[in-house]
């Protein structure tokens, strides 16, 4: 589990896309961001194709996560290369289990962002962890 003074150093030295745009409502919420990227096959190099990660991990830890809590769960992440929405992901994205959510106390709190898109949620994954 991150450690709230790993996120805290993290949130100061992240090269963020819009610095005057960032937001943190929660350090789950990196954490959240963190278990979701850690589950993705990962590529030499970042990939030019655009996908909105952040309503993505939302949806899987049905909870808001902002840009800026991605961008400091990949600057974390020790195989994570890139920048915000273009890391090192394989187009085959994984659906992490959901096992990776305990001990994240905000994760499952705002289930209206997976019930909306369940739908679209099941689509956007060629596997399952």
């Amino acid at each position: 589990m991150l450690t709230a003074v790993a996120i805290a150093v993290a949130k100061r030295t992240t090269p963020y896309r819009h610095p005057a745009e960032t937001l943190h409502e929660d350090d789950d919420c990196i954490r959240i961001a963190y278990e979701w990227l850690d589950a993705q096959t990962k590529t030499k190099a970042p990939v030019r194709k655009t996908r909105a990660l952040k309503h993505l991990i939302e949806q899987w830890g049905a909870r808001y996560v902002s840009q800026s809590d991605v961008e400091v769960a990949a600057h974390m992440h020790p195989d994570i290369v890139g920048s915000y929405p273009y890391y090192n992901l394989s187009a085959l994205l994984v659906c992490p289990s959901l096992d990776r959510l305990k001990g994240i106390s905000q994760a499952n709190t705002q289930m209206s962002y997976r019930d909306t898109h369940l739908s679209e949620l099941k689509h956007n994954y060629a596997a399952k962890e």
